[in-house]
């Protein structure tokens, strides 16, 4: 009864936007809703999957840098002890790409740039990393990716008539994953990301301050390219910097860590 109310209720959405076009199947349209309602309700583990099977995607696609590359041996060096800190298993791996980016899925897979690790010290590095690993470990990711996916249903029109969602093709696969990694965390999920970064990197015997200088380093990147330009992506969903280095710069201060030289 629930998920036929869900049904009727994405189908009657997709109606009331397109109601002006002559030209769309009402079949398609209905066919559109039951993928949505079904997104809707999609388990975890489910979206984890389908992640999954979106960054096997992407790494495909990428350049991605192999063990003996300098960039990959850096990675190694900083998060050594950081899987074993989150419950969720992570892996890592460097793009070979200048832009100033990093981020983490729902599924434990952090993809980090060359052009953040060219521009950032080993503390400002670990500190988006614990930032980007927080959103992943308090589900924020997750919902994101279960919002992409009714988005692309309700756009695309995806449809499947199956108790579980259907098998994505890589090119709505693609589409999903990338409105994922554009769509933007509340602030709310930014400063809940930010606290548990902190407290990520105090548990694995890092200096906290990393978070700190993390947004410092980004907030002098900032200046007029935050619109366009390199960062702007990161920066797109880490906004009101300059509060959180206080926040971040309070609690180091407050639990007694000396700040690094660089």
């Amino acid at each position: 009864m629930k998920k036929n109310i869900l049904i009727l209720l994405a189908s009657s959405l997709l109606f009331t936007a397109c109601g002006s076009s002559l030209s769309l199947d009402p079949t398609r349209l209905i066919q559109s809703g039951i993928y949505a309602a079904q997104a809707l309700t999609l388990s975890e583990a489910e979206v984890q999957n389908y992640v999954h099977q979106y960054v096997t995607q992407l790494d495909a696609q990428s350049v991605v840098l192999s063990e003996s590359s300098p960039y990959t041996q850096r990675l190694r060096r900083l998060t050594q002890g950081l899987d074993g800190v989150n419950e969720d298993a992570l892996n890592f791996k460097v793009y070979k790409q200048d832009e100033v980016n990093a981020f983490a899925c729902a599924d434990g897979s952090v993809r980090v740039y060359t052009g953040i690790m060219d521009t950032m010290s080993d503390n400002e590095l670990l500190g988006v990393l614990g930032h980007e690993i927080g959103h992943v470990a308090l589900k924020h990711t997750y919902r994101q990716m279960r919002s992409a996916m009714l988005t692309s249903a309700a756009f695309e029109g995806i449809a499947s008539a199956s108790s579980t969602a259907a098998l994505l093709t890589d090119s709505q696969l693609g589409a999903i994953g990338q409105s994922m990694l554009s769509a933007q965390f509340s602030k709310k999920q930014e400063t809940e990301a930010d606290d548990y970064g902190y407290n990520f990197l105090c548990e694995a015997g890092k200096n906290p301050w990393a978070m700190a200088m993390a947004f410092e380093k980004l907030q002098s990147l900032e200046g007029g390219s935050t619109q366009s330009g390199p960062v702007s992506n990161l920066f797109s969903t880490h906004p009101d910097t300059a509060t959180r280095i206080s926040r971040m710069t309070q609690r180091a201060v407050q639990d007694g860590y000396q700040r690094p030289s660089n």
